[in-house]
């Protein structure tokens, strides 16, 4: 009966340690919001979360720095908005955020589609939403 139970526990770690190998770290992420006219401290934070939550589908990444710089978010809103997606979505500019990123990608590469034992600087993430009362989703990533 010992042996079962010591099995077992066994099992449960190794299984715990695959799946936690397995979505992005955003434990020990440095979050850093610059000045803004334009968003409120809460919609700023959802943004943030939003981001994070998107992050643990990228496996074997860790997130290292999130931040929201205004005069570059508007750059990127700009061109979303004329050449993106942003210009056949509807999307009001007022409903379009982007945060900045930098993040690890251990050996695996994450799923395939990341440089493997590098890191990505600069990566961008664009969030809308329907209107102000609608929670903030990710549209686009990347640089």
């Amino acid at each position: 009966m010992r042996k079962i139970v010591f099995f077992l526990c066994l099992i449960l770690v190794g299984v715990s340690f695959v799946v936690y190998k397995q979505v992005g770290k955003t434990d020990n992420v440095v979050v850093s919001i610059g000045a803004t006219d334009k968003f409120s401290e809460n919609e700023l934070n959802d943004a943030v979360n939003c981001v994070e939550k998107s992050f643990k589908s990228y496996k074997g990444c860790t997130l290292t720095k999130l931040w929201y710089d205004e005069k570059k978010s508007d750059q990127f809103i700009e061109g979303y908005l004329k050449n993106g997606r942003g210009s056949v979505n509807g999307v009001k500019p007022e409903n379009v955020i982007v945060l900045l990123s930098n993040f690890d990608v251990d050996s695996s590469g994450g799923d395939g589609s990341l440089n493997p034992n590098s890191t990505y600087d600069n990566y961008n993430w664009i969030l809308i939403r329907g209107s102000k009362m609608d929670n903030w989703k990710v549209d686009d990533r990347g640089y």
